[in-house]
Parts: C-alpha cells; sequence; structure tokens
C-alpha cells in the first residue's frame, strides 16, 4: 500500500495576541505571554489532525522540529519526516519560510498550515504558484482566502483528498492588516499575493441538483479553456482517448483516436507519432502533456499511451503532466487513485500524490494518484 504525504507547519505563536487584547501575534509574541495569552495554534491542529487519524496508516507527514509539527504529529501516532530545524528558540517567519521550501522539495501533495494572516503571508513568500496549501486556521486575523472556516473543516478537506474524493483547486488571496496601524485605531489591508488552495467541490450534492453532466459540453469548455491559455511555441502532447480526441476536435484539429499527437501553437505539428518521434520532439523543447483516464480503471499512463515511455515522460517533466478527465469519468473509479504504470519503477515512485485534473473551463481537480499497489 504507497503512502499519501503531506506536509504539516504550525506557527506556534499564532493567536497569542487575541486573549490579551493586542489585536494579534506579529512581534508582540513575547508581550502577549507575559500578560498570560496560552498557545493556541497545536491544539486547533490537533482538532485538524483528529480527521486524519483513521487514515493514518496510509499518512506520513513532512515537518519541522518541535512545536512547528513534529511534536504534535509524534504525540499523535502519525508517521513523519523531520525535515528542519528551528534557526532559534522561539520560531520566525524565516522558519515558516524555510518549512515551506523544505515541504515542496519533498514533494508532498499539500502543505497544511496553521496560523494566521501573518502566517499565511510567509507561506506566500516561498510557495510555488502550483504548490497547493490549505490553512488551518489558528491566528487572531483570518482575513486571507487561503483558510477553512473551522480547523475541522480543514482536515474533512485534507481527509476528502487522500480518500479520492473529488478536491477542485482555486486561487485564494493572501490579504493582513497592518498591526500596528489597528492598534492606533486605524483598519489599513494589503494585498500581498494569491495561493493554490483546495475547494470542497460538493459534487454529489452538484449532481443531484443539475443532472446528469453533459459529456459534450465539457468536451466544448475544456476546449475553450484550452483554446484561451495556449502557450507561444510550447509543444503540447495529447494522448490516446475519446476525451482528448473529442477536445481536439473542438479546437477545429482532427487528432487521431487511438494515437499520440503533438500540437503547437494551435496547429497539429505530428500526427500518431512513434515513441521514438515523440522524444525527439519533446526533447529540448519546453512542452505540456494531456492524458486522460481509463473509465473505471483509472490509469493514465502505461495502458494504450506506450508511446509515453519513461524518456519521454523524463524530457517532458512530470510537473507538466496534466490529466484530462470529466467530473463522471472520474465518478467511475469510486474513489479510487487514478494509476500509472510506466515500466519504470523509479519514475512511477517519483510521481505526485495527487494530480491536477483538468475537469471544465478553468475548473481544475486535485485527485490521488496510486502506483504499484492501490491503497486500500
Amino acid at each position: 500500500m504507497s503512502m499519501f504525504h503531506l506536509g504539516l507547519i504550525i506557527n506556534p505563536l499564532a493567536g497569542l495576541g487575541g486573549t490579551v487584547g493586542l489585536k494579534g501575534s506579529d512581534g508582540v509574541a513575547a508581550q502577549a505571554l507575559a500578560l498570560g495569552a496560552e498557545p493556541r495554534a497545536a491544539a486547533r491542529t490537533r482538532v485538524a489532525l483528529e480527521c486524519l487519524l483513521p487514515l493514518v496508516d496510509r499518512l506520513e507527514f513532512a515537518t519541522f522540529a518541535g512545536a512547528m509539527g513534529a511534536d504534535l504529529l509524534a504525540e499523535m501516532g502519525f508517521n513523519h519526516r523531520v525535515l528542519g530545524d528551528l534557526t532559534r528558540s522561539e520560531s520566525s517567519a524565516a522558519d515558516t519560510r524555510l518549512a515551506v521550501g523544505a515541504l515542496q522539495e519533498a514533494g508532498v501533495a499539500l502543505i497544511l498550515f496553521a496560523g494566521g494572516d501573518g502566517t499565511a503571508r510567509d507561506v506566500c513568500a516561498a510557495a510555488m504558484p502550483d504548490q497547493p496549501v490549505l490553512g488551518i486556521p489558528a491566528g487572531v486575523k483570518i482575513h486571507s482566502g487561503v483558510y477553512a472556516i473551522s480547523p475541522r473543516a480543514a482536515g474533512e478537506l485534507a481527509k476528502r483528498l487522500v480518500e479520492g474524493g473529488l478536491v477542485r483547486l482555486a486561487s485564494g488571496e493572501v490579504r493582513d492588516l497592518d498591526e500596528a496601524a489597528l492598534r492606533d485605531g486605524k483598519v489599513a489591508a494589503r494585498w500581498y499575493g494569491e495561493l493554490t488552495v483546495p475547494v470542497e467541490g460538493h459534487f454529489m450534492q452538484q449532481v443531484k441538483q443539475a443532472g446528469m453532466e453533459s459529456e459534450e459540453l465539457v468536451l466544448v469548455e475544456l476546449a475553450d479553456w484550452l483554446h484561451d491559455s495556449w502557450e507561444v511555441d510550447v509543444r503540447y502532447v495529447f494522448g490516446p482517448g475519446s476525451t482528448l480526441h473529442g477536445v481536439a476536435g473542438n479546437l477545429g484539429l482532427s487528432t487521431t483516436l487511438l494515437g499520440v499527437d503533438v500540437i503547437e501553437n494551435g496547429a497539429l505539428l505530428a500526427s500518431d507519432v512513434t515513441e521514438a518521434q515523440l522524444f525527439d520532439l519533446v526533447h529540448g523543447y519546453p512542452s505540456r502533456l494531456l492524458v486522460t483516464a481509463i473509465g473505471g480503471q483509472g490509469h493514465i499512463i502505461g495502458r494504450g499511451n506506450q508511446q509515453i515511455s519513461p524518456r519521454v515522460l523524463r524530457a517532458i517533466g512530470l510537473e507538466q503532466l496534466r490529466v484530462v478527465a470529466t467530473k463522471r469519468k472520474l465518478a467511475t473509479l469510486a474513489g479510487r487513485p487514478l494509476l500509472v504504470d510506466s515500466g519504470d519503477a523509479q519514475l512511477d515512485e517519483a510521481f505526485p500524490d495527487a494530480v491536477r485534473v483538468w475537469a471544465g473551463y478553468k475548473e481544475e481537480l486535485l485527485y490521488p494518484l496510486g502506483w504499484g499497489v492501490s491503497p486500500k
């Protein structure tokens, strides 16, 4: 059974200033503690992680030392790796940024972080644009749109992802108040950037409300999105299958139903290519790989698309892989992960724990990915 990898960062000082009337914790942690404030970030993180306890055998966390995550994970019995240590006795903004970098490098599918708007700013300063993160609200100020509505909601959303539920990705704004101005009675907020965050999709409820998803309409929407986002001089590899064939048809392109085609600048560059031809076309060129899933089975690599070989995958880069699949097709998996079987065990292990799935116009989902023995 393969493990699902999550990251955890706790800002132990988050929320200290609230109970003692300091309107926040930025730069006043020592003062808050002197006034009798008690840390709350670990307790609120515990509430989120309790949702994941039923999946403890399927999870491995990556985290920082001590109060930034390792202590709580050890206490709760979660498998975890400690990737870094504190730069001083108390955690700092620099530690948060270092932790984000270390967790990204470790390839975690989702970074959970506990704090407030100041913590979100630090995460935003270090996170790559495509790295999914999710805030556990533990601070005084929670104005940023990157936090779940409660610690339990954050835990349930992470649990949904691990179990194979449909989790949509969106951009969340990072905003923070000027605490010094706030203490003087002035309210001033700044926009600091955006983070990629998972959003509860309520998939089953949407189906009941809107009826069965129209496959044809979704293919039109996907074609429209691709048309609006073509990158100049980038080669798009279209894998086989009716989904991508339908998307290409809506773009006015005549691709092969069961073959692999290459598109550049909105035009067909090569059709029904062999593995050798495909490698020559992508080696040394900026490329993107679009594949679909086999309905009911879930394979995205290694079934019917052997032209997309290990060396082709390495030449393109696993980070450039996108799965194109309707929610209707994903529902046939009944929560089971998507699968890869490239024939190269080392490469299969290098795939992320979750992949981005294009499911509609500007609608991305984050969906679990497995290899070898599927999670039970």
